[in-house]
């Protein structure tokens, strides 16, 4: 699951990085002001208004650059990189062309961006999923396939967004294509961390296979508009586990 002047040559730059993807998302949530019970509903009705408008005033707003990111992103999801057009993208995103080269240069720029949004909400939401109960070394491993199922699940799913940009790009030096590659080696990354707080042997060599387990299991699910891929790969993945324990223990 943005507007066009000139940009800065830092600015520019900084949509090219194609590593070390990484931002903080900002998100707020807006206090409640509770009525005492024995107030009067009408004495504090301009209180409470009040107090709402500045609500509304203080809350992050969606700035026109967010909706080019998330428009790009569901429409380069669904009908691919090629497919979608930037005048598709101004019509569907209700914002004008000199508002998009405000902020990216080029269809390029535009894509690399996205590619950064998304990884950065990958992040988050799989650092959500793990964390939201706890789990031994072992269930936290075995966390990455149950959030892998989670997601096949899910309405949105259509497959990995970004395999879908290395497919589209397949020149292995393009930027697009070392962006979505700079996610999947974090990604990777993260499932080596997991494997060393686990303590488990051969941690490199066993994070590897996960690794692969996890990218052929997205594959085989979009292929088969099915999540049973998953499924095998969550009890295959347990099996590997399995065996690094047994190995380490000397049995």
């Amino acid at each position: 699951m943005t507007a066009v002047l000139s940009i800065s040559k830092e600015e520019s730059a900084s949509h090219r990085r194609v590593s070390g993807i990484s931002a903080s998302r900002l998100s707020a949530e807006a206090p409640r002001y509770p009525m005492p019970r024995s107030a009067s509903p009408a004495r504090h009705a301009p209180r409470v208004a009040r107090l709402a408008r500045a609500e509304a005033r203080q809350a992050p707003k969606s700035t026109k650059r967010d909706q080019l990111l998330e428009t790009a992103w569901r429409l380069f999801y669904r009908d691919g990189y090629h497919a979608t057009g930037i005048d598709r993208i101004l019509a569907d995103a209700g914002v004008a062309k000199m508002t998009l080269y405000k902020h990216f240069r080029s269809k390029e720029e535009l894509i690399l961006a996205v590619l950064e949004k998304r990884s950065e909400l990958f992040r988050e939401s799989f650092s959500r999923f793990l964390q939201a109960k706890k789990r031994t070394p072992d269930q936290r491993l075995l966390g990455v396939f149950e959030w892998l199922i989670s997601w096949i699940k899910s309405k949105e799913f259509r497959g990995c967004f970004f395999q879908k940009a290395m497919a589209e790009y397949q020149e292995v030096q393009d930027p697009i294509h070392q962006a979505a590659l700079a996610h999947k080696a974090a990604f990777h990354g993260e499932i080596r961390r997991l494997v060393a707080e686990a303590g488990l042997n051969r941690a490199k060599g066993l994070a590897d296979q996960l690794a692969l387990v996890v990218e052929g299991a997205i594959v085989n699910s979009h292929a088969i508009g099915s999540s049973t891929p998953a499924l095998h790969a969550k009890a295959a993945a347990a099996a590997l586990i399995k065996n690094a324990r047994r190995s380490r223990n000397g049995r």
